[in-house]
């Protein structure tokens, strides 16, 4: 199956839900992932734009996350094309995508769609780090926001540290491991998710208790950045506007199937088979997808692998590896895939 095969199931669901849809998916094959990001809008901007002013659009998503504020943006942007927004959620929905999923009119979830905490971590260039390989270079490790709050937390209500002067110690002894540039920026970034949550949701919701109830099980009430929301939690416990209809539900994952196969997700990169027997191969992967009826735009790498021999440091023993390298990267249209 392929490209005819895509577009006949992206009909079938327009027709379902009496609406245009936009593809956006986001690869998670490990060592090719990708995530939610800004570049994407102006090729949003032109899958919108072909659609005219239809009553309602629906964004098909897949992703595990990505910047917070392109997800909150992206929502904004595809709001200006329409009256209605849904989204349809094949399986996973992580993160940055669920915040998108919040700013929803109505959302169709497959048995399998899964959303999950949408409390983000940082990666900041005075975040802890940690040694990598004998160079001594250093990579820095993403600060989760909550873990920050939790530690707190701890110390209050577990270990009942309440006297200004005890807790002045706890944050000094947290100040050594996080810097204090970083702990005002994770401060900054919750307080500033509570306030997207809460504009997204208001957008479609007018009771304020209940956009209260689903942001502090999206941000606090699960306890872990892992945790799963199941489509019957969604519904059931937090009330999210699910909607029922098995047909668009199977067709939603049977067409997942279709990009799941092309982007080849299940199957971890590998340098060592794209290489195969060769001294030096090139290979293009396609690592994310933006599609609509009539366009297509994919994030594609081109790179290329050598065979080399890597000495052992203080030794006299070489080990033979595959290295790649891009030799170009990017978004580009092709309605050929």
């Amino acid at each position: 199956m392929g490209r005819p095969e895509r577009l006949d199931l992206i009909r079938e669901i327009e027709t379902e839900r009496r609406s245009k849809v936009l593809v956006y998916v986001t690869g998670d094959r490990r060592g090719l992932q990708t995530k939610i990001g800004v570049d994407t809008f102006p090729f949003v901007a032109k899958h919108l734009a072909q659609f005219g002013r239809p009553e309602k659009i629906d964004l098909f998503l897949y992703s595990t996350g990505g910047i917070t504020m392109a997800g909150y943006s992206l929502v904004n942007l595809i709001r200006e094309y329409c009256n209605s927004f849904g989204v349809l959620i094949p399986f996973k929905a992580y993160s940055c995508a669920t915040l998108v999923a919040l700013g929803a009119d109505d959302i169709v979830m497959s048995k399998m769609g899964q959303l999950s905490p949408i409390d983000p971590s940082i990666g900041h260039p005075l975040g802890p780090s940690i040694p990598v390989g004998p160079s001594g270079a250093r990579q820095v490790l993403p600060v989760s926001v909550e873990d920050i709050f939790n530690y707190l937390d701890l110390a209050r209500k577990e270990l009942k540290i309440n006297d200004v002067d005890s807790l002045e110690r706890v944050l000094e002894n947290l100040s050594k491991s996080v810097h204090s540039l970083v702990l005002g920026h994770g401060y900054r970034l919750r307080e500033q998710i509570e306030f997207l949550a809460r504009n997204l949701l208001s957008s479609h919701m007018s009771d304020d208790q209940k956009i209260s109830g689903i942001i502090e099980n999206f941000i606090r009430g699960r306890f872990s950045h892992n945790y799963i929301f199941s489509r019957r939690e969604a519904k059931e416990i937090l009330k999210l506007p699910i909607i029922d209809d098995e047909k668009v539900e199977s067709l939603i994952v049977s067409l997942f199937e279709e990009y799941q196969q092309m982007l080849e997700l299940p199957n971890p990169h590998s340098p060592e088979l794209a290489i195969g027997d060769s001294e030096e191969s090139r290979s293009s992967f396609d690592r994310a997808i933006i599609e609509s009826i009539d366009l297509t735009h994919v994030f594609r790498s081109e790179r290329i692998f050598r065979r080399v021999s890597v000495p052992i440091p203080n030794t006299d023993i070489v080990t033979p590896q595959v290295i790649e390298g891009n030799v170009h990267e990017g978004w580009i249209e092709d309605n050929t895939i």
